[in-house]
């Protein structure tokens, strides 16, 4: 199980890499693809939108569930991933969960709400 040290997590199992300024990535963790399986469809019709902390921007479809996507902190979503979207590969975020398989990329609205966050360490606590 992988827990990078360069990204906060939340509860649900979302994590955020910060990039620059007040830009971020969101994903699911390693965790979380493993426990969902094989993912098969990706759903975010949130962009454009700002998405308060907590609340829905997608969904992920695997071959026997479907779970919501929860924003880590209150931002703008900026991006969906076209490489995990639906003319590219789901499986991606599988296979690269905080690489090439991120999801969203946002706009922060506060920093300060990264204080709410998880740090690797608490994360992999919380999941063992």
């Amino acid at each position: 199980m992988n827990f990078p040290t360069n990204c906060k997590y939340t509860e649900d199992h979302e994590w955020l890499r910060m990039e620059s300024g007040n830009i971020a990535y969101v994903g699911i963790t390693d965790f979380a693809q493993s426990e969902l399986g094989e993912l098969v469809y990706i759903e975010v019709e949130t962009v454009g939108e700002t998405v308060e902390a907590n609340a829905i921007f997608g969904t992920v479809e695997a071959v026997k569930t479907t779970s919501d996507l929860y924003m880590p902190v209150t931002a703008k979503v900026l991006e969906f991933n076209a490489a995990v979207g639906d003319s590219g590969d789901p499986a991606l975020v599988n296979e690269d969960p905080f690489g090439a398989g991120w999801i969203v990329k946002i706009e922060i609205a506060n920093p300060a709400d990264l204080d709410g966050l998880m740090d690797a360490a608490a994360y992999e606590k919380h999941v063992s």
